[in-house]
């Protein structure tokens, strides 16, 4: 199975998952009643606080809370859903669903070492990466 990110809607941050090297961050998933689910530490399989991205989707969109389905309902019709916010501040964001992070919360080392190749090694790039998304 491959990750699974987006970006948060207030602030525009690539959700990171701590397998990626770079230290994660607080993450709200908010549904459109206000019921909030916290992760600190994303793992990068959908899953913010205990409760699935898709289930979450399906179950808000009238269906049985499968996460095939909420999948489905995705990458079919996404435009006519409700989405779970994907925030900072623990927001609902009505307009839609969160943009896809196209690092996938963690292949950032092969898309920034093209273009800092002058960057001697992974571990400062990492780092400069890590500083880059602390001051954000």
């Amino acid at each position: 199975m491959g990750f699974f990110s987006w970006k948060t809607q207030d602030t525009g941050k690539s959700i990171n998952n701590h397998y990626s090297g770079i230290p994660t961050f607080k993450v709200i998933m908010t549904d459109n009643k206000g019921n909030q689910w916290v992760e600190e530490n994303y793992e990068g399989y959908g899953e913010f606080g205990g409760k699935d991205f898709y289930e979450l989707l399906s179950e808000m969109n009238g269906g049985s809370g499968d996460r095939d389905d909420g999948i489905d309902r995705h990458f079919s019709n996404g435009k006519n859903q409700i989405y779970p916010s994907l925030t900072e501040n623990g927001e609902h964001y009505p307009l839609g669903a969160p943009e896809d992070c196209e690092y996938q919360g963690y292949f950032y080392d092969e898309v920034c070492e093209r273009i800092f190749e002058d960057i001697p090694n992974k571990t400062t790039l990492m780092e400069k990466l890590a500083e880059k998304q602390a001051e954000q």
